[in-house]
């Protein structure tokens, strides 16, 4: 994140960040403390990042069968 903010929220591509209204809201709530971000390649064994998927795909289904259909 801190590289997408030096370069006014572009890529490495220079393309414009996606969701770049949410990662905002994630600085915002992560300056109050020291975080140290992290690219880990998805789905290659990586606790940490196959506890976070399962909580991930989780939610979205609580919130996917929660909601009203139309």
């Amino acid at each position: 994140m801190p590289g997408w903010i030096r370069k006014n929220w572009k890529t490495a591509g220079g393309d414009p960040v996606k969701n770049r209204e949410l990662w905002e809201r994630l600085h915002a709530a992560t300056l109050r403390h020291q975080i140290d971000w992290r690219w880990v390649k998805g789905h290659s064994g990586d606790p940490d990042n196959e506890r976070v998927d399962t909580l991930a795909r989780n939610a979205a289904i609580q919130i996917r069968d929660s909601s009203p259909v139309n």
